[in-house]
């Protein structure tokens, strides 16, 4: 007896009679080799179109961790990435590309040019073509919507693949002329949506109503590694081991706040306590205001300046040296940082603005303030007056328990069974 493929079906070749022994081997090898095919078959396929390595940065960082959930849920992914983010004169950066290898157990191919309308046909084309189940977009930024909405409608023509975004902002934080427009032709190109936040899930209602919509936290960012011993991390950064730090983390944007919480950290009543504000972050927006604003509050003495970028295999140096994490954003969604922050297990500090209040219990894992000076002020005071730091640790290593990837995956998928 032999198992033989014509190319199409699997066929049976009876050459003589068969014992009952040899009958039972067979079908157990039959068994073996249909579950192989089914497995490789039924195996969803999902294509994930966003910034990811030679690229730098949070969302690079969220669209690898992503696709790594995906494979641990048994789908088969791949992420194309840009060939072109940004034009380097819009950029305001020092350079948006990472210094160290690509990631081994990615399958990561730069294939799309923000700025190439031949470019997003060719690739819609392709993916079109090939028919994955699930395109993703990672939604941030309206100047994305052109090449992003092009590529989607390009794709759904095949009738089977969904295209389904994760939106970071449908508002940005920093309006520019075209936002609606740009955004309006995204958003009428897609089949559904996954918010990270009820403001972001609600923002969406302006722009359409009728697709499906998920909800699910920012899960953590656990990709950063372990946490180090306080000790150990002073001395890897060569800081002070007689003071203690309160840590602002992340790109200096004017939206997140920087100059209000210049202006608390030279609140008088800080004094008293031996602590340094430790900035670490590279500036997006002009940095010659702040430099001037330390300057008028005498906050020399007081503050340390890591305004380079920083890269990944740094990031637990800086959470671990911190006694709590601020956040005193003007505007604001949700927040990669507080995810970092939930996973080295550090209390934080939040203004009250878009989604931060939803993922931050107040006066459980830190506070959640009004956004103004004298209300981060407040907060630090007593966040040392009244030693916070252990009892707000251990209530952040309950809270960060809601935050997993897997929530996130269910979540896609979940908005994906409704579209089909």
């Amino acid at each position: 007896m032999q198992l033989i493929s014509n190319g199409r079906h699997l066929v049976i070749y009876d050459s003589q009679e068969l014992s009952v022994e040899s009958y039972f081997r067979f079908g157990i090898m039959l068994k073996i080799v249909l579950l192989f095919v089914n497995f490789h078959v039924l195996k969803k396929k999902v294509v994930i179109i966003g910034t990811a390595w030679p690229f730098r940065g949070g969302l690079a960082a969220y669209n690898e961790r992503l696709a790594r959930e995906f494979q641990t849920s048994e789908y088969e992914v791949r992420i194309e990435t840009f060939t072109l983010q940004y034009p380097s004169f819009l950029f305001p950066g020092k350079t948006q590309y990472a210094d160290w290898e690509a990631p081994a157990d990615l399958d990561i191919q730069a294939t799309v040019s923000s700025i190439n309308p031949l470019n997003w046909l060719k690739v819609g084309n392709r993916i079109r073509k090939e028919a994955p189940d699930m395109v993703i977009f990672k939604y941030w930024l309206p100047f994305m919507a052109p090449c992003f909405g092009t590529i989607a409608r390009r794709v759904r023509k095949n009738k089977k693949t969904k295209v389904i975004a994760i939106a970071d902002n449908i508002i940005p934080h920093e309006p520019r002329p075209g936002d609606k427009p740009f955004t309006h032709f995204f958003t009428k190109a897609v089949d559904g949506f996954v918010a990270m936040s009820k403001s972001v899930f609600n923002d969406i209602a302006k722009f359409d109503q009728n697709r499906p919509r998920g909800l699910c936290p920012h899960p953590l960012f656990d990709n950063f590694g372990a946490p180090l011993s306080r000790e150990e991390a002073i001395k890897s950064l060569k800081l002070d081991p007689n003071f203690r730090y309160l840590l602002f983390f992340g790109f200096i944007r004017d939206y997140k706040g920087l100059d209000w919480l210049l202006e608390a950290f030279a609140d008088e009543r800080l004094r008293k306590f031996p602590v340094k504000l430790l900035v670490a972050g590279e500036f997006y927006s002009p940095p010659d205001s702040y430099l001037q604003l330390i300057k008028k509050l005498q906050l020399d003495e007081n503050l340390i300046l890591r305004t380079d970028f920083i890269a990944d295999s740094e990031v637990a140096k800086y959470f671990s040296v911190a006694d709590m994490v601020v956040q005193p954003y003007k505007s604001a969604t949700q927040s990669g940082v507080t995810q970092i922050g939930y996973h080295f297990e550090k209390p934080m500090l939040v203004t009250d603005v878009g989604g931060l209040s939803e993922i931050i219990p107040d006066q459980k894992v830190g506070y959640v303030v009004q956004p103004n000076v004298k209300a981060i002020a407040d907060a630090l005071v007593d966040f040392y007056e009244n030693s916070r730091q252990s009892e707000f640790e251990e209530q952040v290593k309950e809270e960060k328990k809601k935050y997993s990837w897997q929530r996130m995956v269910e979540t896609i998928s979940e908005v994906y069974q409704q579209i089909v």
